[in-house]
């Protein structure tokens, strides 16, 4: 159905937007200072070293390990608009239209950031099999593993889906009711020193905990553009996103897989 079944006179109420995921891609990685083209360096400065002092100085040299970045994934949009809807543009139909595809692409690019983050091997743990009793302390010890390796205390994160927030909710270490703001952080919220977010676009069945300088991510709308088709009386608008993702610190993430265990068996001689 076109836009123009949109006609003031018959649609009183406001337009209705669809449900999406909010983006937290941004908030949770590492952004490159600059961006030139489709590739972008991250650079890590390499390990110093003290030396006792006996009388003479020896000079070391600083080394960075250049990590690239290039943007492979592509995403577009394109639509039309016939000569005839645009009398009826009214109500925010382009503001709507425009909003809906931006949505899209924030949650394919949460997808593809969270899946990297995912994929890391460095500490994934073994799957456990969680119980509404545990999760929280499964939290706690993904935040001591990070610890152990030395990851800094600030910007820590730890994600988690809706059905774990609810299950952290039960728990009353967990704050009661959280807000989830719009950037998905959970207000107010931290376990072991671990800002809690909560994402729908984070792969089934993990839990991932980590430091911001850990994974590297960017997305840029490259173009942008609106036209005359010329294969009917109409305007159409596109637009290409292009982004990526790259492990930085492996050490600096953990991945707990895991099965949840939502009812306890019966204890025997209860009533069945």
């Amino acid at each position: 159905m076109s836009v123009n079944s949109f006609k003031p006179q018959l649609w009183e109420g406001a337009l209705l937007a669809n449900f999406h995921n909010t983006s937290i891609a941004d908030a949770i990685s590492t952004k490159p200072t600059d961006i030139k083209g489709d590739k972008v360096t991250f650079n890590r400065v390499g390990a110093g070293s003290v030396k006792d002092y006996t009388g003479t100085i020896s000079w070391d040299d600083i080394n960075t390990t250049p990590i690239d970045m290039t943007f492979e994934q592509k995403k577009y949009f394109a639509f039309s608009l016939a000569d005839i809807d645009k009398v009826q543009l009214k109500g925010d139909v382009m503001k709507a239209t425009t909003a809906e595809h931006a949505s899209v692409l924030a949650e394919k690019y949460d997808s593809y950031v969270l899946n990297k983050l995912a994929s890391s091997k460095s500490n994934l743990l073994t799957t456990k099999k969680l119980t509404p009793d545990s999760v929280y302390d499964s939290i706690v010890d993904m935040g001591t593993k990070l610890s152990k390796n030395k990851v800094p205390k600030t910007d820590r994160f730890v994600i988690v889906d809706a059905e774990i927030l609810g299950l952290l909710s039960k728990d009353p270490r967990f704050i009661i009711n959280p807000n989830v703001l719009e950037n998905g952080f959970v207000e107010g919220q931290k376990i072991n020193g671990m800002q809690v977010m909560s994402s729908e676009e984070l792969p089934a069945g993990n839990i991932i905990a980590h430091h911001k300088s850990a994974v590297g991510a960017a997305k840029q709308l490259s173009e942008t553009e609106a036209m005359r088709l010329q294969s009917s009386f109409a305007d159409g608008i596109r637009g290409l996103c292009v982004y990526d993702s790259v492990i930085l610190r492996d050490e600096a993430i953990v991945v707990q897989p895991y099965t949840l265990e939502l009812n306890s068996p019966l204890v025997e001689g209860e009533d069945q």
